[in-house]
């Protein structure tokens, strides 16, 4: 049997070209100071001289949002898979201080479905629009052969930017005893997954059931299915300040892993753990896998998502700016003298 056209080996050429137009229209809704076309060209293009930045240095960041997707699948919660996706890339850049310019995303599948396709894309160009980053570019693939059935796969690429006398972290001024604050997750974010839905499994988890624990959401599945915090809008005036000298974002690696990133070899974290696994849907998890304090702290945020340092100095400067600005923000611990582990919960 001879095969004719793409359609008949599974790729659907016009239907792909359909969803440009699509996914055109919602890009529209995120332009910025800096758009200069749109999308759908061979390339994405971005003016910065018109962002008004000095002496400015771009910082990029690609991420995922790992087997998140397969819960998603599982629970027909895909809504806010695009909010992980853009807050994965845009919260990692913001590490150094940057503003986000722009995204690009990779979507791929054995057959697109345009109803779960574009309720990604709506959800990729919500939390575009909430951190004034313009969707400037992608591309969409449709790989029979290479995912199953109803399964597909993406990722970010973000572009930011920083005047270079503002880049984070400052790590020749950072010494023992300066304070660290952190700011509260919105859950398991991005990381974790293939954890917690072996978990689920062997466990028998009916993930429609109403949550065993005090969530704002109603049932275990959209409680595990909460996107990712975007934590550019938190700082965006503080950094505008200089009162920041590093910050980590606590992805995977867990916060044992993440938060000492932002200093020097010589220095290292000790946060109190009483901000440790606060909030019950981490206790809850916790106890049902039953796994040791240690690989949760290595695996989760555990209820911190980012984790700031300030001089002492600036103590009482910032805890008023962050009363000004109505911050969820607040002292988690200190900086201390490396001598054994660079990270200490106590």
């Amino acid at each position: 049997m001879c095969i004719r056209d793409s359609k008949e080996a599974g790729v659907d050429i016009e239907n792909t070209d359909a969803l440009v137009e699509d996914i055109s229209e919602l890009s529209k809704s995120t332009n910025r100071d800096g758009n200069f076309d749109k999308i759908g060209g061979f390339g994405g293009i971005f003016d910065l001289k018109k962002c008004g930045y000095e002496d400015p240095l771009l910082v990029s960041g690609t991420d995922g949002i790992g087997t998140k997707i397969l819960l998603g699948i599982e629970t027909d919660i895909l809504d806010g898979l695009g909010h992980d996706l853009v807050g994965m890339c845009l919260n990692d850049i913001l590490c150094h201080g940057a503003e986000p310019l722009f995204f690009l995303d990779y979507y791929a599948s054995s057959k697109i479905d345009k109803n779960s396709f574009l309720k990604i894309m709506k959800s990729i160009t919500e939390a575009c629009k909430i951190n004034n980053c313009s969707l400037i570019g992608g591309e969409t693939a449709e790989m029979p052969g290479l995912y199953k059935k109803d399964d597909f796969d993406f990722a970010g690429f973000c572009v930011g930017a920083v005047e270079r006398k503002k880049i984070l972290p400052k790590r020749d001024v950072m010494k023992e005893d300066d304070l660290l604050y952190g700011i509260r997750s919105s859950g398991f974010h991005s990381n974790g997954y293939s954890l917690i839905r072996k978990v689920l499994k062997d466990k028998n988890i009916d993930l429609y059931k109403k949550t065993e624990f005090k969530s704002s959401y109603e049932t275990n599945a959209a409680a595990l299915m909460a996107p990712t915090k975007l934590y550019f809008p938190y700082l965006k005036k503080i950094l505008t300040t200089n009162l920041i000298n590093g910050v980590s974002h606590i992805t995977g690696g867990g916060i044992i892993g993440n938060a000492p990133r932002m200093l020097s070899e010589n220095l290292s974290a000790r946060i109190d753990k009483k901000f440790i696994c606060d909030e019950e849907i981490f206790q809850w998890f916790q106890s049902l896998a039953n796994i040791s304090d240690e690989e949760m702290l290595k695996t989760f945020n555990c209820g911190l998502g980012l984790v700031m340092t300030i001089s002492k100095n600036y103590y009482k400067v910032f805890e008023q700016l962050i009363k000004d600005e109505n911050l969820d923000i607040f002292e988690i611990g200190k900086i201390e003298v490396n001598k054994s582990s660079r990270c200490t919960i106590s």
